[in-house]
């Protein structure tokens, strides 16, 4: 019988394959997707969020973990387990050196309208290499992989699991580590969730998924309907603004339009409806999506001028361009009376102090609703640019409640020998909102947490001590 099964092939699963079979468990992985598509979302990352009191490798300046804390209490509005939460900004500070012992590398963080140079370590080649570096690891340390493996039922006696399930093959071990991700991809289960508007509409039809196909949430239904604690609002998500053109699937993060705070968005109606310059880009632009979602439609429209080129990371489809804002209006096939009437209003609004896209600047609107609170110009330099925005949902925030030691719960009570980590249990963390890599930062704290406690809940059912490092394995980490 194998010691630990880990369901799932993205960051949070390879990080609990990795810590398990360091403690000396034998592992297997069982990965839904089939090779080339492996790695679930965390092949779309980029970046993690890390606390830092000084300034380490790649990191610059200071990240203390109470500015950590109140940037994610300002996005989540409260709704998060604060307990959980600083266990996650903690373990983000000293997690590096063991990712580069793996093979992670990383890279001096993009600068200029990101904002991240002082929060974010950035992977050298993206989530696809991290995954593939994480990979290569758990197979040379002995871990067992097998791909096209969807589980789709858990055996359980009580609040122990027992097996998996593949169809009707049957997968013992003596404990488990649940990370299959969301529901992402489940169409039908993203329309329930979102319901229908008061406008007839069902928004969850006009959504596009940021990330992986092979989420449908299949495990975290089974479990919640096996009677295991849930958490989280199912309408709530990581949900941002995308190009209207993205491919349904797997688009990532090169679809993201992120010059939303440098010019206005208007909706079908083409009006406004949101306050474009609230914050920075990567603590807010996981609103626009929602935002969008809740308009006519499911459409928003970004637009500016010549004068924000250069200041944002350029999406990967050039925009609609014109050299008159009418001659915009009619190309993105908005009203063009209406169009003109919300841009000059806007335009009149502005009251340009100094402009500087890298700090919350005194450039604002004054009689306009809704304010424009930073970053406000006149929209007057031509060429104009217009992106069409669809909602991009990246991952669910409905998952299993845990404990610090990442067990799953039954009735208040915390299993012996199951466990969950990744996006399964983020809504712990994750009420609404999100900041940019902190869904990385969540993933590798309770992978690690749940792989490590797999590992000693496997060795006391083998009646042994508590699971350490064999030689083997530590010469083979050291030398990967």
């Amino acid at each position: 019988m194998i010691d630990v099964l880990v369901i799932g092939g993205g960051n949070a699963a390879l990080c609990a394959a990795l810590m398990a079979r360091e403690a000396g468990a034998s592992v297997l992985l069982l990965e839904a997707a089939p090779r080339e598509w492996r790695g679930g979302n965390s092949q779309h990352t980029r970046n993690l969020r890390c606390m830092h009191d000084a300034p380490q490798d790649v990191l610059v300046d200071a990240y203390p973990e109470e500015e950590y804390w109140q940037d994610l209490l300002k996005v989540t509005g409260g709704i998060t387990d604060e307990h959980l939460a600083r266990l996650v900004i903690r373990a983000s500070s000293n997690c590096r050196d063991w990712m580069r012992r793996h093979g992670v590398r990383f890279q001096p963080p993009l600068s200029g309208a990101l904002h991240v140079a002082r929060t974010n370590a950035f992977f050298m080649g993206g989530g696809k290499a991290l995954v593939n570096a994480y990979y290569r690891s758990a197979e040379r340390l002995g871990v067992q992989i097998r791909y096209e493996a969807p589980v789709d039922a858990i055996e359980l006696d009580g609040d122990r699991f027992v097996a998996a399930r593949i169809g009707s093959e049957r997968i013992e071990a003596r404990a488990c580590v649940l990370a299959a991700g969301g529901f992402e991809s489940n169409r039908e289960w993203l329309r329930e969730a979102w319901g229908q508007n008061e406008r007839g509409e069902w928004p969850a039809d006009n959504f596009l998924i940021r990330g992986t196909r092979f989420n449908q949430g299949v495990l975290l239904k089974y479990m919640i309907d096996a009677g295991a604690d849930a958490i989280g609002d199912p309408s709530q998500s990581h949900c941002v603004a995308i190009d209207a053109r993205a491919p349904l699937y797997d688009g990532g993060i090169c679809t993201r339009i992120d010059c939303v705070s440098l010019g206005v968005v208007l909706n079908a109606n083409a009006e406004r409806f949101y306050d474009e310059g609230e914050d920075f880009w990567p603590k807010r632009y996981a609103i626009w999506g929602r935002l969008v979602a809740q308009q006519l439609g499911q459409i928003g429209y970004s637009i500016i001028d010549a004068k924000a080129i250069g200041r944002f990371m350029p999406p990967v489809f050039p925009g609609v361009t014109a050299r008159t804002l009418p001659e915009l209006a009619r190309k993105l096939g908005l009203d063009e009376a209406t169009f003109m009437r919300t841009v000059g209003d806007y335009n009149a609004a502005c009251r340009v102090g100094t402009f500087d896209h890298t700090v919350l600047d005194d450039c604002h609107t004054e009689g306009l609703t809704p304010a424009k609170t930073h970053w406000a110009r006149p929209i007057d330099t031509p060429p104009f640019y217009g992106y069409a925005l669809r909602p991009g949902i990246t991952f669910t925030y409905l998952g299993l409640k845990v404990d610090d030691k990442a067990a799953v719960h039954f009735g208040g009570k915390p299993s012996a020998n199951l466990f969950v980590a990744g996006e399964m249990m983020a809504g712990n963390v994750l009420g609404k909102g999100y900041t940019a890599g902190v869904g990385m930062s969540i993933g590798t704290a309770f992978g690690r947490i749940a792989g490590t406690q797999a590992a000693q809940a496997a060795a006391a059912q083998r009646g042994a001590a508590a699971p350490v490092r064999t030689e083997s394995l530590e010469q083979q980490h050291a030398t990967s």
